[in-house]
């Protein structure tokens, strides 16, 4: 995965529903201020930052510290792992999750203040290297 060099703006402008595109906005600007990064493209994903990834397998690539995508069903947000966050998820309000997403359908129904929590740690688990299983290597 790379940066496309799209504008998050104009990406952002385009998205519907317009309950997405309110939540791509708050979703820029809370990212951004987790991560103390601007957004970047990376296709129809908006990231903060960047790393290297290696698994033990021999895969490796590049991916956004943090990052989101506004899909039509709902705001995705991309974590290592939701098992990871058990206790903030149960405080955090209507969403549903799969391996390593978040997925929020209105973002005026959570707790932000929770989710800020969950973006900082995921944040900094990703500056510390990732875990065992997978290495991370923050570049930006």
């Amino acid at each position: 995965m790379r940066p496309t060099g799209g504008s998050v703006g104009a990406f952002i402008a385009a998205v519907t529903p317009a309950r997405r595109q309110r939540d791509a906005e708050t979703l820029t600007a809370l990212l951004q201020e987790v991560s103390g990064r601007d957004p970047v493209l990376w296709g129809t994903i908006v990231g903060f930052g960047s790393c290297h990834y290696r698994y033990p397998t021999g895969n490796e690539g590049d991916m956004p510290l943090l990052a989101f995508a506004p899909r039509k069903a709902a705001s995705t947000i991309y974590l290592e792992s939701t098992a990871e966050y058990a206790d903030e998820l149960a405080r955090l309000g209507p969403h549903t999750t799969g391996v390593g997403c978040l997925y929020i359908k209105d973002l005026e129904k959570i707790d932000l203040d929770v989710l800020r929590g969950i973006l900082t740690r995921s944040l900094a688990w990703s500056e510390a290297g990732g875990s065992e299983g997978v290495e991370l290597t923050a570049i930006s």
